[in-house]
């Protein structure tokens, strides 16, 4: 990311009264909503079933949130426990010491239950699915995208758990996809091959202005919508599902009225994920754009805000990324590290660092950097090329949010944003690190 901004250009409660007399209804209590993707565990197995395990190995609950064979409960036999016969129930051995009972699509879970209260060892009949890879020749273990007459994957995929991420989603009977994601960047290359059927329609902000044509904006809208297994070149982090490009930023950069505008109007058009990889180096505490602050703050009620940290280590949280309503992504280069050139709080900003996280960025110059530990992203000549900064850290994380508010639309943007910096991994210096895969399970529990 390039500090794009040289300058600051960047329930209601309804109370009724009544007359004397009136009644009040008794109010229907809300049920309480289950679980999107169920993920408790049911229960511990007895201590006598503690014999049945493997050497080196200890028997665990069973876990009826994993796939599993509708109408089907396998039963395993423990020394001294209770038999079947006895509770009336029949089954089919399918190997020594374990039957299968068939049950009613749905009653498994509750069938197991009482056979457990009575002594009896009772397991799903687990689904072991494939695990998903996209044919895209990007994502890892796949052949790479040429390069400069090299390949390269997308090695930051698997560092973020992504696949783990859309195995999980699949197990839950749900396809990978991005709620409504707004893009505000620059131009966004909309022939790109590998921007087929993700992209909403866009719009420009820079009234007939120049634009930036450097393929910033293709690149950071690719990380989150390049199209998921189509066979070419690389798989967006939110497999499917719509971006908006928002054009904020032409060749002199952005500035407050645009930005302001693009946030409102992304809110108003269902936004429910906005990214921002723009930003200005700021000084002191004071808020240091009062109308960009405004907008972003209302449009936090409904939308998850993510904005890239910056990439001057000296000065601290950018703007936006330093308001506090939105997520500031910092850049890790090839560890889980603060990349060389990435902004982090400063030792001051205490209330920064509660929004602050790591995601990849790319080594960029940093020393021991190579080609293979950069960022493999579309270019704007329909192309792929390899990048470093925190503007392509922060659409991994713009990308997770958008994963979480469509496997669970009922979740708020606070809820969206609270489960994302919970669910992070702390690195050996203490910062959170983007875990795709454990924000998607939070965000369904």
């Amino acid at each position: 990311m390039r500090p794009w901004l040289p300058g600051l250009l960047l329930t209601t409660l309804l109370s009724a009264c009544g007359g004397g007399g009136s009644v009040t209804p008794t109010p229907t209590p809300t049920p309480t909503p289950k679980p999107i993707c169920t993920q408790a565990v049911a229960g511990a197995l007895p201590v006598a079933a503690q014999g049945n395990a493997a050497p080196g190995w200890t028997v665990g609950a069973a876990d009826w949130s994993r796939p599993h064979v509708p109408g089907r409960v396998l039963v395993s036999s423990v020394p001294g426990g209770p038999r079947l016969s006895t509770l009336g129930m029949t089954g089919e051995e399918v190997v020594p010491g374990v039957t299968v009972i068939r049950t009613a699509p749905g009653e498994e879970v509750a069938v197991a239950g009482r056979l457990r209260t009575q002594g009896v060892v009772t397991q799903p009949d687990y689904l072991y699915l494939p695990l998903v890879t996209p044919n895209d020749p990007g994502v890892p273990g796949n052949a790479g995208v040429a390069v400069g007459g090299a390949r390269f994957v997308q090695s930051y995929l698997t560092r973020v758990n992504a696949p783990q991420a859309w195995t999980f989603l699949q197990g839950c009977g749900k396809t990978p996809v991005a709620a409504r994601t707004a893009v505000l960047d620059s131009l966004v290359a909309t022939t790109h091959p590998d921007l087929q059927g993700r992209l909403a329609a866009g719009r420009s902000y820079l009234g007939g202005g120049s634009s930036d044509d450097g393929g910033h904006g293709t690149a950071t809208t690719g990380v989150i919508a390049a199209t998921t297994n189509n066979g070419q070149g690389l798989a967006g982090l939110t497999w499917s599902g719509v971006v908006t490009p928002m054009e904020v930023i032409g060749a002199a950069g952005a500035s407050t009225s645009t930005v302001a505008q693009a946030v409102r109007d992304a809110v108003s058009s269902g936004a429910k994920v906005i990214n921002m990889s723009l930003g200005i180096a700021v000084t002191g505490t004071a808020d240091p754009d009062p109308a960009l602050s405004a907008a972003l703050t209302s449009a936090a009620g409904s939308a998850v805000l993510v904005a890239s940290a910056g990439n001057t280590p000296g000065d601290g949280l950018y703007y936006p990324a330093s308001h506090p309503d939105v997520i500031a992504v910092g850049a890790a280069g090839s560890t889980d590290a603060l990349a060389c050139y990435s902004a982090r709080p400063l030792a001051g900003q205490t209330a920064a660092a509660a929004h602050f996280m790591l995601a990849p960025g790319g080594s960029g110059n940093c020393p021991g950097a190579t080609n293979a530990s950069q960022m493999l992203v579309l270019n704007q000549t329909g192309g792929y090329t390899l990048q470093a900064g925190t503007s392509f850290a922060a659409p991994l994380v713009s990308g997770a949010a958008a994963l979480m508010r469509a496997a669970n639309p009922a979740l708020s943007a606070p809820q969206a944003k609270a489960l994302l910096l919970s669910s992070a991994r702390v690195t050996g210096d203490g910062l959170r690190f983007l875990d795709v895969n454990a924000a998607v399970r939070a965000a369904t529990r």
